[in-house]
């Protein structure tokens, strides 16, 4: 007689069946849990994420891709300033 782990419930759990983990041949897989049907699983609906598409002229476009490239230039920079002073430092003091 096999005993059966008591699963958590956590607060924010809806009951929802986002992906159906649970696999035939998985060592997890469970034959007495009765699955949702699909069509039950359609009634629910796509879930929302809330994005949607924004036209942008050719000039905010530019914008964007102006910051996203001095964003990441200015990443790279902080890295390579603080290569540049680890590899001084252990040069010229850490290894003397």
């Amino acid at each position: 007689m096999s005993k059966l782990k008591k699963s958590k419930q956590y607060d924010d759990d809806d009951g929802r069946v986002i992906v159906n983990m649970d696999v035939p041949g998985m060592r997890w897989h469970n034959e007495t849990i009765q699955q949702p049907a699909a069509s039950e699983l359609a009634k629910t609906g796509p879930i929302k994420t809330g994005s949607s598409v924004i036209d942008l002229t050719k000039k905010e476009l530019r914008q964007i891709t102006r910051s996203a490239m001095l964003a990441g230039l200015t990443i790279a920079l902080v890295f390579s300033a603080v290569w540049v002073l680890f590899t001084l430092f252990a040069t010229q003091i850490w290894l003397r």
